[in-house]
């Protein structure tokens, strides 16, 4: 039996971690070790980590004695792994009890290098609000007809509390980036492992993913909360412009150096948008070369709202 690696960084959890805790000291799969680092948390929590590491020697705790942020607290527990494999571990969720027999199964079995699953979305007191993250957020259909790097590329649709993935990739993807609010830890692991490596999915909600005020990514988009379309235009802007310079300050990760060129280009052409305040007729074809791998509706309100944003206007007046 393989021994897998869990790594689970805490920050001021103790309202939700002991859940948590639970529900993967009773895994039906039992040989693993759980790392957990807590980033200077100012509550209950390391009382609570302690009590827990007393009761079960399959738990180790580094306690941090300064704030890395969540991105670097994730990458010093990467530096930590051992074993074959490792798996990503939130604090506020609970993991259905089969998660790392059947991760562990789907990764072993089809001889892959990265495995994520479906979510199914509780509120804070584990009540369902959606029984599929996947269908809940429209990405089934991307994963279920590409799974790849190319669809992978533009937008994430990994959940890192999902993976499962081999020790030898690390040297991959390290450093993380970490200035970004948009490329987290979840979506460049999988960007850079799914270059080279072979993923994979398991149709199936693994997670209780819980969604409570205090998320820091969770499952409700950033625009809905906007109330006109230049605050909209803007968010899709800036985030594909952070994108690629992240992607571009990072290229020794990208293999292929026409990635390394689109890059470029859709940095460009983001930066171009920003300028055009009524319509664009410029690089059709590469809006449509990058959103190639999205649904046609998404497609068509991107195209809509970022090259003919007059048009869009007259459209969400409409619509309010």
């Amino acid at each position: 039996m393989e021994k897998v690696d869990i790594l689970l960084a805490t920050y001021n959890g103790e309202k939700y971690i002991e859940q948590q805790l639970d529900s993967i000291l009773t895994q039906t799969y039992s040989n693993f070790r759980l790392l957990i680092s807590d980033d200077c948390s100012s509550d209950n929590t390391r009382a609570i980590l302690e009590k827990y590491k007393q009761k079960d020697n399959r738990i180790e705790v580094f306690l941090q004695n300064e704030n890395l942020g969540v991105i670097k607290n994730f990458e010093f527990l990467l530096g930590k792994v051992e074993n074959k494999y490792y798996m990503f571990s939130d604090q506020d969720d609970v993991w259905k009890e089969h998660k790392i027999e059947k991760s562990l199964k789907k990764i072993e079995d089809e001889n892959l290098d990265l495995v994520y699953s479906d979510l199914e979305v509780v509120n804070e007191n584990l009540n369902l609000i959606n029984e599929s993250y996947w269908k809940l957020k429209g990405i089934y259909h991307k994963i279920k007809k590409y799974n790849n790097f190319e669809s992978l590329y533009l937008n994430n649709y990994i959940t890192g509390c999902t993976i499962i993935s081999k020790k030898e990739f690390i040297k991959t993807f390290l450093p993380i980036p970490n200035k970004s609010k948009y490329v987290l830890h979840d979506y460049w692991i999988a960007l850079v492992v799914s270059q080279s490596g072979k993923i994979g999915y398991i149709n199936e909600t693994l997670v209780k993913y819980r969604q409570h005020q205090d998320n820091k990514v969770g499952s409700k988009k950033k625009s809905d909360e906007l109330k006109s379309i230049d605050e909209i235009r803007k968010l899709f802007i800036d985030v594909k412009k952070e994108h690629f310079s992240v992607f571009i300050e990072n290229e020794d990760r990208f293999i292929k150096s026409e990635i390394k060129s689109l890059n470029k280009k859709s940095l460009r052409y983001y930066e171009m948008l920003e300028k055009k305040k009524y319509i664009n007729f410029r690089n059709w074809c590469l809006f449509f070369k990058l959103y190639k791998y999205e649904n046609f509706s998404y497609m068509i309100q991107n195209f809509v709202i970022l090259n003919l944003p007059i048009i869009a206007k007259i459209l969400f007046k409409l619509k309010k």
